[in-house]
């Protein structure tokens, strides 16, 4: 029995994808701290989870004893039930976190932290300067610059918020009416920088103009055993499994000693080469597209990890999807 945790939007696409790769008699469980039938519905069984954050591992260990499941996927909150990892191994439950130990959490989570373990290991990536105040964001600025374009981030953070690209050019205006665009010029955005308290760290970056590749990886131990990489063009999305991206995320999972689903961001420069953006040690809000190229990955990664044989992969050439909204009925 496996048991699918609160996780990505794509939770529900993971779950029907290990329920069609595994056998009718193995149960699929999943949960969500919200009511979320759309989405836990596709298990064989699902719970709500507890609100109350100090509840869950002590609900979740023994509701996985008395349902007899064996392995327990914790989704979105890996870090967090890593650190009660020796509490499940103690009842015989395999814990898959995204990571084997804290270290990894505490090397990929901190963006600043990650881009230096990164570039010490020789894995492409886009050099940072970490800055906590004006005075050191107006320094990193002047030094970048100089190469060319620049952007900045949080040196902690998910879903790509608090990214902005700085453009000379930019009207102010345009950052209340197309937030979506994430430009705006480094005077304006250096003035409200500093008009209130203390900012979380940033990390000022080169900015890469090249196309961004979403890998998609089954990891064990830091050994990935299939992935397929992801690229948008617009709002369609295509695919390969042969590329320098895929090649540089696979490099970093076993680097960074990943384990699960996981996905591995990269972004080319100018000349085409790939470089590290980012790991997210949980699977991706995208990852049930895969399925469109011939690789099942949450299929793979299910029957692996309960010893049972996994689902035939038939690579399909040149397939280009598009995710589309679908109303699900959730009460009557």
């Amino acid at each position: 029995m496996i048991w699918f945790l609160e996780g990505q939007s794509s939770q529900r696409d993971v779950i029907m994808s290990v329920r069609e790769a595994l056998p009718a008699n193995v149960k699929v469980f999943a949960s969500h701290r919200q009511d979320r039938p759309e989405i836990t519905g596709q298990a064989d069984v699902s719970f709500q989870e507890p609100q109350d954050s100090s509840q869950r591992i002590d609900w979740v260990i023994g509701t996985a004893l008395e349902h007899r499941i064996t392995v327990v996927v914790a989704g979105r909150a890996g870090s967090f039930y890593e650190t009660a990892r020796k509490r499940f191994e103690a009842t015989g439950i395999s814990l898959v976190s995204g990571g084997m130990s804290m270290d990894t959490f505490n090397k990929v989570d901190d963006k600043s932290l990650f881009t230096a373990q990164a570039l010490c290991a020789g894995l492409a990536c886009t050099p940072a300067i970490t800055v906590t105040n004006g005075r050191e964001l107006v320094a990193a600025h002047r030094v970048l610059s100089r190469s060319g374009e620049v952007c900045i981030k949080p040196a902690i953070g998910i879903y790509g918020q608090g990214f902005w690209r700085f453009k000379s050019q930019a009207d102010p205006f345009c950052y209340l009416e197309s937030t979506d665009a994430r430009e705006v010029d480094f005077d304006t955005y250096l003035k409200l920088y500093m008009a209130g308290p203390t900012r979380v760290p940033m990390l000022v970056m080169p900015y890469l103009a090249g196309r961004e590749c979403s890998v998609d990886i089954v990891c064990e131990a830091g050994k990935p055993v299939a992935c397929v990489g992801r690229r948008k063009l617009g709002a369609r999305q295509t695919f390969e499994r042969e590329s320098g991206a895929v090649e540089l995320a696979l490099k970093a999972c076993a680097h960074f000693k990943c384990d699960g689903l996981v996905n591995v961001q990269t972004r080319d420069d100018q000349r085409g080469i790939p470089h590290l953006l980012e790991i997210n040690p949980r699977y991706s809000g995208g990852i049930g597209y895969t399925r469109a190229a011939g690789v099942n990955l949450a299929g793979i990664f299910a029957t692996r990890r309960l010893g049972l044989p996994e689902p035939a992969s038939q690579w399909v050439e040149g397939v280009c999807v598009r995710p589309v909204t679908v109303a699900v009925t959730v009460a009557v």
